[in-house]
């Protein structure tokens, strides 16, 4: 994958330049380490918007970092939809045949690898078969990683097997969280939670005229109370509980909006069904807007709805962290979010945000927020220095920095 060029130098504003030398000294000492990463997309998620930062950041330390993304057809697209709602949990289909189809498609981006690296980061499920792939015939050189970005700690039994028994063939394996972590795991286990680039379009500061611009040209009023969500559209999200929640609290706030910000993939049919719902669901409400890039949602549209926002909404069933809601922060918007997975690791309840387990107290935190401007200013306040602590891209870089040299030895 091209990758745009970075300076590590530009995050000095953010995280000091004592954090930005340690990361150099760490990558001298690698000494031009050669590091790919594999993933099974380019675009969109929350794992191609890290590596369109952290590949070139890794090229500005002086490592020889690349990006290949394997090859998948609708068919293997398809089972590993089915494998990776299995790991959350979820009772999807898996029967023999899909395996199959998984292990043929994985042989076959095995036979495309390339063994010239001294580190390997494979990221999620998709990729997981091609280091058993490859030491069939004979095991290739460098450290390989096995980077976990969903929360498979309540998966179907066979799902998780199915992965360990790739996974024993790596030298380590990051999760987000401890809690993340399966107890029968025989790889050395590293926790890393993602981040977030401040420079990328989507956090870049934009001109509040600009943020106007854009919400109106979807109809969308920035002067009346706005809810925003940014997630994809799947039953983990839950975007009809989300229309639910926001009808409750609009019974208090008469002039309450809601806007779904998502990104549609045609060649995703339970996407795209979750995506229909949602829309008839909100039919015949003006105040409910589906926002997505069949509509010319890009970067700078989810940047001005997160920016427009008097709340940020997230009601995941599961979820790994949420990148999303890491953005808000960043954007000094109070958040409300589902108390799941990572999410947690973000979200201090009353001091940055609030958790909710249901949706009718999704709605009345939504209500307590938009009554309350001072408690949304400190809330955002709180927020924006959370992620500045913990969030931001420098930290990754050098997470893996460390990984890395600790690795070689």
């Amino acid at each position: 994958m091209p990758v745009n060029p970075e300076s590590v130098e530009d995050y000095s504003t953010f995280v000091g330049f004592n954090e930005i030398w340690d990361i150099r000294q760490l990558a001298d000492n690698l000494g031009g380490a050669r590091v790919l990463h594999i993933s099974s997309t380019a675009y969109g998620g929350s794992v191609a918007e890290i590596l369109n930062s952290l590949v070139p950041l890794m090229k500005d330390l002086g490592l020889k970092a690349d990006w290949k993304v394997i090859e998948a057809d609708e068919e293997f697209a398809a089972v590993n939809k089915f494998l990776i709602n299995r790991l959350q949990g979820y009772e999807a289909p898996w029967e023999p045949e899909m395996i199959d189809i998984y292990m043929k498609k994985s042989r076959e981006n095995a036979k495309g690898f390339a063994d010239n690296y001294d580190f390997i980061i494979v990221h999620d499920p998709e990729p997981i078969a091609i280091l058993p792939m490859l030491i069939e015939s004979k095991r290739p050189s460098g450290k390989w990683i096995w980077r976990c970005h969903i929360d498979p700690s309540g998966s179907i039994p066979d799902a998780w097997d199915f992965i360990r028994d790739f996974l024993s063939s790596y030298d380590a394996a990051i999760f987000t969280s401890r809690d993340f972590t399966p107890m029968d795991i025989n790889t050395r286990t590293v926790i890393m939670t993602p981040t977030i680039d401040p420079m990328s379009l989507r956090n870049l500061p934009l001109d509040p005229h600009l943020v106007e611009s854009i919400v109106s040209r979807f109809n969308v009023d920035p002067k009346r109370p706005l809810i925003v969500q940014v997630s994809r559209f799947d039953p983990w999200d839950d975007p009809l509980g989300v229309v639910d929640a926001y009808r409750i609290a609009k019974r208090k706030i008469p002039e309450l909006q809601l806007a779904f910000v998502a990104s549609v993939n045609q060649d995703d049919p339970e996407g795209f069904h979750y995506y229909r719902k949602t829309a008839l669901k909100a039919e015949y409400d003006p105040d409910l807007y589906v926002c997505t890039n069949l509509q010319g949602i890009g970067s700078i549209e989810v940047n001005a709805f997160q920016r427009a926002a008097d709340v940020i909404m997230h009601k995941p069933v599961r979820e790994g962290f949420g990148l999303t809601i890491t953005e808000a922060l960043w954007k000094s918007r109070a958040v409300v979010a589902v108390n799941t997975g990572g999410i947690p690791l973000q979200i201090d309840d009353g001091e940055n945000g609030f958790l909710v387990e249901n949706t009718s107290e999704c709605a009345e935190r939504v209500v307590t927020l938009m009554e309350n401007p001072q408690l949304r200013e400190r809330f955002g306040k709180n927020g924006r220095e959370k992620v500045r602590d913990n969030f931001l891209i420098p930290r990754e870089l050098h997470d893996y920095m460390n990984l890395f040299f600790s690795l070689s030895g």
